[in-house]
């Protein structure tokens, strides 16, 4: 049994296209159909099928793709067996995350790992909740995060590791109506004109529950990503917003207040592939990740 067909079919389960194999192999896509055409006479049996634009692995072909992910994550044991008995894990750890959860975790994980052999290089990566799981094919640790639950969608088959349950608070000037309450319920905030964040994006979620719970639709009236503009636009006006509390700077002209009758905590978690998450140097970083934001959320938990 060839060990690299086994590792083709690995790719193609993650990719999805001999196209995306091939750049992801630093291979010509021509080279990527050889090779699979190889594979299926060596194991008699067709392995993968077209389907849309790209290919899907027949049920053999699963099977297979799942036993290089075994081996994949065998071979990560060996070497992050010898790391250990080297006395030092070393190498590059790849990070791609979500700038607002980076924000508060990434600066002291630097710093956690600085005099080691160990590089962290990171992405920043700003998009719908879905996409996330994609990333972790060609990163060691992808940071995201969703409200619906710790797995954020498409992680099925990684490894997903909690970092930490972060709370959205609605952000409005300090001299907004609503500012003088401790608290606000979603029947305060059917008629404030509102800024999101596209459709997809786990905050959007919160403003979904606020029309489920009230039965109102709400004026959304400008969708933004960045967390920093959407900070500027609620400033100095009567615009209210959905922002994350460990990281949205209050005083200044801002103010976060809980929405005390609806779920809005995120999940922030780390999601790996199940062989590079056996690396000595990712579960270094990782175990920086988490003890950083466990600190972070033990020095929020009162804050609103």
């Amino acid at each position: 049994m060839d060990v690299r067909h086994l590792e083709l079919l690995r790719e193609l389960a993650l990719r999805g296209s001999v196209t995306e194999v091939a750049r992801a192999t630093h291979r010509t896509p021509s080279a990527v159909s050889q090779q699979l055409k190889a594979a299926q006479r060596e194991f008699g049996m067709v392995l993968a099928e077209p389907w849309g634009r790209g290919l899907r692995l027949t049920e053999a072909g699963r099977v297979l793709a799942e036993g290089g992910a075994n081996v994949a994550a065998a071979l990560e044991q060996v070497r992050a067996r010898w790391d250990s008995f080297r006395g030092e894990p070393s190498g590059v750890v790849t990070v791609a995350a979500l700038p607002s959860a980076a924000t508060f975790m990434l600066a002291a994980v630097l710093r956690e790992v600085e005099g080691t052999a160990i590089e962290v290089r990171c992405s920043d990566i700003d998009i719908a909740e879905a996409e996330y799981a994609a990333f972790a094919a060609d990163n060691d640790i992808v940071i995201a995060h969703s409200l619906t639950g710790v797995r954020a969608a498409g992680a099925a088959a990684q490894t997903v590791v909690p970092l930490a349950r972060e709370p959205l608070d609605v952000a409005m000037a300090e001299d907004h109506p609503l500012a003088a309450r401790e608290s606000v319920r979603a029947e305060d905030l059917v008629d404030c004109e509102w800024i999101g964040v596209p459709k997809g994006y786990p905050f959007d979620t919160v403003l979904e529950s606020v029309e489920r719970a009230t039965g109102a639709t709400l004026r959304v009236t400008q969708r933004i990503r960045d967390n920093r503009l959407v900070e500027s636009l609620v400033a100095g006006s009567r615009r209210v917003a959905v922002l994350p509390r460990f990281t949205t700077p209050v005083g200044a002209g801002l103010v976060l207040r809980e929405i005390a009758d609806v779920p809005t905590r995120r999940h922030v978690a780390a999601i790996l592939r199940t062989d590079r998450a056996e690396r000595l140097a990712v579960k270094r970083v990782l175990d920086a990740f988490r003890r950083v934001a466990a600190e972070v959320e033990r020095r929020h938990r009162t804050r609103v």
